[in-house]
């Protein structure tokens, strides 16, 4: 197992006690992998000093206020990929899929496309096959560490670190039609009601599709999925 990634899947979860307990044991797997560069080792150490001290219900209303309530910082990576087009039910169908195929079943509430799933589920792949669906997800990485430094969260230190795993630079093109969308106002509650109420979406296993890699289902990454120039997200 990739103890690095699993690490990454920890830290992007919803914070409890119990992952403050575990951080003395994050840090120690993070700070010792070489494949980052120092900076990013401090990066990740000072958000892990953070998660460890602070009080449980401000890293959960922080959590809640960066990732559950904008869908540009969306963990959900079909969400920047499908956004609410009827591909994005298949897709995750076909996610789920393919992690039972590698023998992976998903023991969360998330969906599949959920980004702690996904590096969950690269953490227990080869590093090549884990390495290069980073890659392919580049651009998403990147547009989440800027947007989360732009906010000055301390978590946009783990994106700073996929990427590095990752070994690729995005394009420029890409992640600037990315970031050209006009960010949801975390404070404007009923907005953000409207803009997440959507059709639920049963997922599970399907007779007549095959099983495709997790790379062709990220393939279409390389274009926003909705145009720069529209109105809000979504």
């Amino acid at each position: 197992m990739d103890r690095s990634l699993k690490a990454f899947s920890l830290l992007l979860s919803y914070p409890s006690r119990e992952l403050q307990a575990a951080m003395p044991e994050i840090t120690a797997v993070l700070v010792a992998d070489s494949r980052l560069t120092a900076l990013a080792r401090r990066g990740l150490a000072s958000l892990c000093d953070g998660l460890a001290e602070g009080d449980i219900y401000d890293l959960q209303e922080t959590y809640v206020g960066l990732f559950d309530r904008s869908r540009t910082l969306s963990l959900n990576l079909f969400e920047h990929v499908h956004g609410e087009s009827r591909d994005r039910g298949s897709a995750m169908v076909d996610l789920l899929e393919t992690y039972r195929a590698g023998g992976f079943e998903p023991v969360t509430g998330e969906l599949p496309d959920h980004l702690p799933v996904l590096l969950e589920f690269l953490a227990t792949r080869p590093a090549e096959e884990a390495k290069a669906i980073l890659a392919d997800a580049a651009h998403i990485l990147t547009v989440l560490e800027r947007r989360l430094a732009g906010r000055e969260s301390p978590y946009s230190a783990v994106f700073v670190a996929l990427g590095q795993l990752a070994g690729t630079v995005a394009a420029k093109e890409t992640v600037e039609a990315l970031l050209a969308e006009p960010e949801d106002d975390p404070q404007d509650l009923a907005a953000l009601d409207a803009v997440w109420e959507e059709s639920q979406v049963t997922f599970g296993p399907n007779p007549n599709a095959g099983c495709p890699q997790v790379r062709d289902m990220l393939s279409r990454m390389d274009q926003p999925a909705r145009p720069a120039a529209a109105g809000a997200a979504g």
